[in-house]
């Protein structure tokens, strides 16, 4: 089996970089309509369904590059999704190999994804979709896009056809927020999914990173 990636790639523009807030929540976004869309697909055989299916059953790594200029507009023409929330912009393409990028994907920066927010975003609903970030961990906005990534694979995972639906209804809006210490202490022991990082960047091995929160989760979940 090839193990794969899944790149994301957020437009940073010098003059105007995306609000970090939005940045996370376009890749959570972006992350569950790929799912979505080779999911609908399977009967004919899928858009990427085969390569979405293979990095599935690895490690669902994801990788966050930034671009600009020129470098978006050749990201904007390989194939993929790009989701618009607010102020930012994210383009997810389907997995590659981890050692067989596109060229024009694999010659763009990592580093660099530093973003933040000029207020505080709004409180979540109690029918959002809420990824709650770790309030200890520090993270760059791209490892926090990645990780919110995860947590909103996560909901997916966990959701009926029903919520699907009702979820794809809504664009497959999320809202991440970062939980206050003793929240997050609750949501992490309360039963809903945990991301736990692996390790290669940023942060220790194991260390939880995001709690997916969704009504569809919360059956059976004590109230937090």
């Amino acid at each position: 089996m090839t193990e794969r990636v899944l790149p994301l790639v957020v437009r940073i523009e010098r003059a105007a970089p995306p609000q970090r807030t939005d940045a996370l929540e376009a890749a959570a976004t972006a992350v569950v309509s790929l799912l979505d869309r080779a999911g609908n697909r399977a009967e004919d055989g899928g858009e990427w369904l085969d390569e979405v299916a293979e990095w599935q059953d690895g490690r669902i790594r994801k990788v966050v590059r930034r671009a600009r200029g020129a470098e978006w507009r050749r990201a904007l023409a390989l194939p993929g999704i790009t989701v618009t929330v607010r102020t930012a912009e994210v383009r997810v393409h389907p997995p590659v190999p981890l050692d067989d990028w596109p060229r024009d994907l694999a010659r763009l920066q990592v580093s660099g994804t530093d973003l933040s927010d000029d207020a505080a975003p709004p409180e979540a609903g109690p029918d959002d979709v809420v990824l709650w970030i770790n309030p200890r961990l520090e993270m760059t906005a791209g490892k926090a896009m990645a990780q919110a990534g995860h947590g909103a694979q996560f909901a997916w995972w966990g959701a009926g056809e029903a919520d699907r639906a009702a979820w794809r209804e809504r664009g497959f809006a999320v809202r991440v927020r970062t939980a206050g210490p003793a929240r997050w202490d609750a949501l992490a022991a309360s039963g809903l999914p945990v991301v736990r990082d692996a390790g290669f960047t940023e942060i220790e091995p194991g260390s939880a990173t995001v709690v997916a929160d969704a009504p569809w989760l919360r059956v059976g979940v004590p109230e937090v």
